[in-house]
């Protein structure tokens, strides 16, 4: 058997059933029956239900960041506001594309649940670390205007605007059906991001 597909089915099958069901409304052999595999296959490759929930959220971590570090390394010639862009894009376009385990985490997130928390502390700081860093690229060159919100209020607001959509997902999942309307909503929502940005940088 080949181990990375079987891992892969599994874990998508879990990130589905969390997603529904929550982590303790799902049972090991609620993730075996979706997966079509046996309930020793999780045992072998995750050791149980919380091995497995860690492996998920380890992995959407490390694919992410990684995305998001290569991102600014590519955008290295913009312009802070351009390369900030960029980073948004290929945020809500990861999120977007790992849509069940992006709702699932950020739901646990926002409910301050410690199994998740405590799996993603050290994630946590470097993504705000790194989307902090870039933001405030917007605003090297100039003094604050006293006149403007603080911009850690204004940085409070991107972070929220980049887990809102994976919060309150019930607002706009029943207009999205097919591939197609979900890049449509990633290309709208990351244009208002955007919008805003252009706002807030003058």
């Amino acid at each position: 058997m080949n181990d990375i597909p079987t891992k892969r089915k599994v874990v998508e099958a879990a990130s589905a059933l969390f997603y529904q069901k929550g982590f303790h409304g799902t049972s090991v052999r609620d993730i075996a029956e979706k997966a079509s595999v046996n309930v020793s296959s999780i045992s072998y490759y995750f050791k149980g239900k919380q091995g497995l929930l860690e492996f998920a959220v380890s992995n959407y971590y490390e694919e992410y960041l990684s995305i998001i570090e290569t991102t600014l390394e590519e955008s290295i010639e913009l312009d802070a506001l351009e390369s900030l862009k960029n980073l948004i894009y290929k945020i809500i376009q990861y999120k977007h594309m790992n849509l069940q385990l992006s709702c699932f985490i950020h739901r646990e997130l926002s409910m301050d649940s410690v199994f998740v928390r405590e799996m993603a502390v050290t994630y946590l700081a470097k993504e705000n670390y790194i989307i902090g860093n870039a933001f405030s690229g917007l605003f090297k060159n100039k003094t604050e205007d006293k006149s403007k919100p603080d911009r850690q209020y204004l940085l409070m607001q991107l972070k929220g605007m980049l887990v809102t959509p994976y919060i309150l997902h019930n607002e706009w999942r029943s207009q999205i059906v097919g591939e197609y309307s979900h890049s449509l909503f990633v290309k709208r929502y990351v244009q208002t991001i955007c919008n805003w940005l252009d706002y807030i940088a003058r």
